[in-house]
């Protein structure tokens, strides 16, 4: 289960080693925080999705094993940079020791982030804030994972067409990254994106199936239609079911949502490319214990940390699926 290939440093990317998601731990980060009272440390996502979930079993399995953490998992409810904030103030308010967080919006809370780097332990995973004063970023190498992407629908499109890209928040680090990877994979090929832009939702996952349903209309022609988000996946598959387009138009998404995966299953999603989101929680998790504790070698010199992604097709989906239950126990 990719035991071997759960965490590197920034030279390593990503690799189609595997199509089972990774449960095994890594030797990094593994120092324990001090004993005595539990030192309270916070994980912080970007939005509701069930991506998180898998996340959190990863969390949870890591705190367990030490001990003496005292985990807090946090969602925005909404989605938005203002209630991802106030969950970060409130916790830097009771003490907080260290936190481990997908930022909203990197640019614009690169400030108040750096406000919380002043006073607790801070590291971003899955989506970066490179230009905040973050210790470590912890995630997927998202431009990577975008080149992936791009050569799933390449191989999708052999004969070239028009495609639609569709995400959450354009700027959002990892958005930004997975699109460029995308079109750097379709560049010199005889495939072009509508609007040169991925529509966006802003987490609105009713707005995300509509943007779908509205490119459906608009686009005849369009071929394929690639989702950067996880939730994204589900909306563009019911969107196309809706239309009666499924098997005609391809659809290429990212992670292992529960409708996703059966989308792949039943042939009518041709890829998805999938992340470790139980290796961000896990390794998030006992980082945090070994900062509070006084120990960062487990951050490298280019304060990178990248959890190789796989891509996910019906060949593969039922054991990945399998294996994703056996380490969530769900």
């Amino acid at each position: 289960m990719l035991a071997s290939l759960v965490i590197a440093g920034c030279g390593s990317g990503s690799g189609d080693a595997s199509s089972a998601p990774a449960g095994d731990t890594s030797s990094a980060a593994t120092t324990p925080a001090p004993s005595g009272d539990k030192v309270a440390v916070a994980f912080v996502t970007n939005n509701t999705s069930d991506f998180w979930k898998i996340a959190q079993a990863g969390c949870e399995k890591a705190e367990k094993e030490l001990g003496n953490v005292k985990l807090e998992f946090k969602m925005p409810a909404d989605g938005t940079a203002a209630a991802q904030k106030q969950i970060l103030d409130d916790l830097v308010a009771n003490g907080i020791k260290a936190i481990a967080v997908s930022p909203v919006d990197p640019k614009g809370q690169s400030a108040d982030l750096d406000g919380l780097a002043g006073k607790t332990f801070l590291m971003t995973q899955d989506s970066d804030a490179p230009n905040s004063k973050r210790e470590v970023f912890l995630g997927t190498d998202n431009v990577a994972a975008g080149r992936m992407a791009g050569e799933e629908v390449k191989k999708a499109l052999p004969g070239g067409g028009k495609i639609a890209v569709f995400v959450g928040k354009a700027d959002a680090q990892n958005a930004k990254e997975r699109f460029q990877g995308l079109q750097e994979a379709l560049k010199g090929s005889n495939i072009t994106i509508i609007g040169d832009a991925p529509k966006t939702d802003d987490t609105d996952r009713a707005r995300a199936k509509q943007n779908v349903a509205d490119t459906l209309v608009a686009n005849a022609d369009v071929a394929c239609l690639v989702g950067l988000w996880s939730y994204n996946g589900p909306a563009i598959l019911n969107a196309v079911k809706e239309a009666k387009k499924e098997g005609k138009v391809k659809i290429v998404a990212f992670d292992e949502e529960t409708d996703t995966l059966k989308g792949v299953e039943e042939g009518f999603i041709e890829a998805t490319i999938v992340q470790q989101p139980f290796e961000f929680g896990y390794q998030s998790v006992k980082l945090m214990a070994a900062a509070a504790a006084g120990d960062k070698k487990g951050i490298p010199t280019n304060k990178q940390i990248f959890v190789p992604t796989t891509s996910v097709k019906k060949d593969s989906v039922v054991e990945f699926a399998k294996k994703l239950k056996e380490m969530t126990g769900k």
